[in-house]
C-alpha cells in the first residue's frame, strides 16, 4: 500500500543499493562506491505534528571528502568538494514536491519592468551573497542588453572573507561591477551610489554635445524577492521611502525615488522565472527565504538544510549540537531525524515548528558565516 503526502505518491520504504551492475542505479554518485545502500523512508507518524506533514525522511549521498583532488574550496576550517555536494543536493529533491512560486503580480511586474530597463543608464542587480547563482535570473541578461551592470552581493555578513574573496575574483573575470552590502547596516550603499553615478556620467557628455540639459542619472534596481533591493535604496536615501519587510512578495508595484539631483533609483517587485527548472537552486532559494513559503514543505526544506550543514566543515555536528544539544550522526545521518527529535526536544512534536526554527536560526546567521554556493571553475 503507498501513502499519498504533498501531492507526491511514494511507497513506504525506497532502498537502492549499488551493485557491480551499473545500469540498476541513475545516481551518479552511487557509481563510484559499491555496496553502498541509501534509504528513504515516510517520516514516523509519532513523531510528526499533524498539520504539517514532511514528504520523505532524506539519507544518503557521497560521504564527504575534505581534502579529495576535485573541485574544492578551502573554507575557514577545511574544505568542500562542491561538485559532490550539488550532487547530492539534486538527489535528495528529486522526489519532492516542486518549488514553484509566481504570484500574479510578477507577471504584470515583469512586463513593465522590461518596458522601464529600456530608458534605464545604468542597472543595479541584487543577489543574495550566500546563494550568487541561484538568485540570478536566467534571462536578465537578455532583459539589460548592452546597459552597464552593477551586481551586489547583499548579505554580506553571513559569509566569510574568503567566500567573498572568491566570488569578487569570479565576477572580476567576467568583467563585472561587484558592490558587496548588507542592506540592514548600510554597508556598500555609498559606494554603490557612488559607482552607479560614475559608470553613467558619460551620458550627460552626450547630452551635452546635442545641446541638452544634463538630467539625473537613472538606475533600476532589479533582483529575486527578498535579496534586499528595497533595504538597499533606504540605506541609500537614509530615509524609508520604500517599503521593507524580511519576507518576499512586500514590493509590488514600481516606484522611481530620488537620490539628490544627480541619481533616481527605480524599486521594482522581485522578479522570478514563472517555472523554476533547477530544484537544486529552487531549495537553496527556500533556504534562504528568497522564495514564497507557500510554495514549498518547510519540513522537508529544513532537513535538507541540516544534511547540506553536516557537510560544511564551519558547522558539522559540533555547531548543531552547540545550539540545540542534539546529536547528529555523522554526515550520512538523516536530517528528517534531527528534525524530528528537535521537534520532540523543544516543540512538543511539532515538526513545523521545528523545521521553522532551524531556517530561522540559519537566515539570521545562528550558525555562523556559511554560504550555500562557490564559484564554479573558470
Amino acid at each position: 500500500m503507498s501513502i499519498q503526502s504533498s501531492g507526491l505518491r511514494l511507497p513506504p520504504t525506497i532502498t537502492t543499493t549499488t551493485t557491480t551492475n551499473t545500469s540498476k542505479t541513475s545516481h551518479p554518485l552511487l557509481l563510484r562506491k559499491q555496496n553502498k545502500s541509501i534509504q528513504m523512508c515516510l517520516a514516523s507518524s509519532t513523531v510528526v505534528h499533524p498539520s504539517q506533514t514532511s514528504s520523505i525522511q532524506i539519507v544518503g549521498g557521497k560521504a564527504p571528502n575534505w581534502y579529495s583532488n576535485g573541485d574544492t574550496y578551502e573554507g575557514a576550517d577545511g574544505e568542500i568538494d562542491w561538485p559532490d555536494l550539488d550532487a547530492d543536493l539534486q538527489y535528495w529533491t528529486r522526489l519532492l514536491r516542486p518549488v514553484q512560486w509566481y504570484p500574479g503580480h510578477i507577471a504584470k511586474t515583469e512586463k513593465e519592468l522590461k518596458e522601464q530597463l529600456k530608458l534605464m543608464d545604468v542597472v543595479i542587480e541584487v543577489r543574495d551573497a550566500r546563494i550568487p547563482l541561484a538568485t540570478g535570473h536566467p534571462q536578465m541578461e537578455a532583459w539589460i542588453g548592452s546597459r552597464k551592470r552593477i551586481l551586489v552581493l547583499n548579505r554580506e555578513d553571513l559569509i566569510s572573507t574568503s567566500d567573498r574573496n572568491a566570488w569578487a575574483h569570479y565576477f572580476a573575470n567576467q568583467g563585472t561591477k561587484v558592490v558587496f552590502a548588507n542592506g540592514k547596516l548600510g554597508t556598500g550603499a555609498i559606494k554603490l551610489g557612488r559607482l552607479a553615478k560614475s559608470m553613467a556620467v558619460g551620458v550627460n557628455v552626450k547630452r551635452k554635445s546635442k545641446g541638452l540639459l544634463p538630467r539625473a542619472v537613472r538606475a533600476g534596481i532589479v533582483g529575486y524577492p527578498n535579496v534586499g533591493k528595497s533595504s538597499l535604496i533606504n540605506r541609500l536615501l537614509k530615509r524609508r521611502l520604500c517599503t521593507a519587510a524580511p519576507r518576499p512578495g512586500v514590493t509590488r508595484h514600481l516606484k522611481w525615488v530620488h537620490f539628490g539631483k544627480d541619481l533616481e533609483l527605480l524599486d521594482s517587485p522581485g522578479i522570478i522565472p514563472m517555472r523554476i527548472s533547477d530544484q537544486t537552486s529552487a531549495i537553496k532559494l527556500a533556504i534562504c527565504d528568497d522564495i514564497g513559503e507557500r510554495s514549498y514543505n518547510v519540513a522537508d526544506v529544513a532537513a535538507i538544510l541540516v544534511q547540506m550543514l553536516m557537510r560544511i566543515p564551519t558547522v558539522g555536528s559540533k555547531a548543531l549540537y552547540q545550539r540545540y544539544k542534539i546529536i547528529a550522526e555523522g554526515p550520512g545521518h538523516s536530517g528528517k531525524i534531527f528534525v524530528d527529535k528537535l521537534a520532540l526536544q523543544m516543540f512538543n512534536g511539532d515538526v513545523h515548528q521545528a523545521s521553522f526554527r532551524l531556517l530561522t536560526d540559519f537566515r539570521k546567521g545562528k550558525f555562523g558565516w556559511v554560504a550555500l554556493e562557490r564559484p564554479p571553475k573558470q
